[in-house]
């Protein structure tokens, strides 16, 4: 008697289990028929199809035979990558550990390790702790750009170290309204973009030329280095003045005009801003048109490489012991 019960809660979970899997295979089948029906020219898995493999494997021993729109293999692949996904999410709610460094101390890092390329990642490191930024060593190397050959000073490097002891000088040729040509000779100072002097002339000599630096520059004022280009006009009266007055002469390479670019830029301001607008006269009409337009340059224009602000001028107080800043034509 004992034995037939057993045999019959036997058959019983038999016949459960061919139900369940029954209905299992049946609804597969069922998932499959729908796709090829909502599938136009080329097979096309939503996530909820995937979704629906996913959980369906684990459930069912016999998973594999029934599925035909992809391989086994791709449901197991599928699985894991929602395994990792799924541990992903769940580490990244943990806020533990070292924070990460912001955007602008990785500015910051980029920019001083670019301006001071003999630094390494120490000397950068400790002037960071200066400006009470705390951070590790080990964070400072390895946010410095990598460098590929040995630091050596650029162009760009020598402009911004000597910013504030750097001149630049170069010329505009206007035509007048009876077809002569004048010459028009910019001093500018690289700080603060600021036209120290400027002067108009016809018959451009040398000598001339080093006048205007004398004029440029009274009672010791003069800057440590001007930046020149290669014209002739710069000659041995020329050379000779500058020297005389301490100033260490920067010349260009030939045919190079992008090693002098502030004073470029200025030349190229000046004609769009106000010759190409302009029908020149003469000598006097051109200098008070500049004038006026180094007036504006210097109280109104915004400049894009002093971050949209406008030049300005320094004046001495109490014999030189105090500075005040104006914004007003040099």
């Amino acid at each position: 008697m004992i034995k037939t019960i057993f045999c019959l809660v036997a058959l019983v979970k038999v016949g459960f289990k061919q139900r369940h899997e029954l209905a299992l295979e049946n609804l597969a089948l069922r998932q499959q028929l729908a796709v090829f029906h909502r599938t136009q020219k080329r097979l096309q898995l939503r996530r909820t199809d995937r979704l629906f493999w996913v959980w369906l494997s684990p459930m069912w021993e016999s998973w594999r035979e029934s599925l035909i729109i992809v391989k086994p293999d791709t449901v197991v692949r599928w699985h894991r990558k929602g395994f990792a996904l799924y541990w992903t999410r769940l580490s990244s709610r943990n806020h533990f550990g070292h924070p990460g460094t912001g955007r602008e101390i990785k500015e910051l890092i980029r920019k001083r390790a670019d301006s001071n390329p003999l630094w390494g990642s120490p000397r950068l490191h400790g002037e960071l702790l200066k400006l009470g930024i705390d951070i590790s060593e080990r964070t400072v190397a390895g946010l410095m750009p990598k460098r590929k050959k040995p630091p050596s000073q650029t162009w760009q490097a020598f402009l911004d170290n000597h910013l504030r002891d750097l001149v630049s000088i170069d010329f505009l040729v206007a035509p007048t309204v009876t077809f002569r040509v004048l010459f028009v000779l910019i001093v500018l100072a690289h700080h603060r973009r600021r036209v120290v002097h400027f002067n108009v002339t016809e018959h451009l000599t040398a000598l001339w030329t080093a006048g205007q630096m004398i004029q440029a520059f009274p009672d010791g004022t003069e800057p440590r280095y001007l930046l020149r280009d290669r014209d002739g006009v710069y000659g041995e009266e020329f050379r000779k003045r500058v020297r005389a007055i301490g100033i260490d002469e920067v010349v260009a390479a030939p045919s190079s005009p992008w090693q002098n670019p502030f004073a470029e830029r200025l030349l190229g301001s000046v004609r769009r801003d106000c010759l190409d607008y302009v029908i020149v006269l003469g000598e006097a009409h051109l200098r008070r048109t500049l004038t006026r337009y180094f007036r504006y340059y210097h109280k109104y224009r915004t400049h894009l490489s002093l971050e949209k602000d406008a030049p300005v001028i320094e004046l001495s107080e109490v014999g030189g012991l105090r500075h005040r800043h104006e914004r007003r034509a040099a």
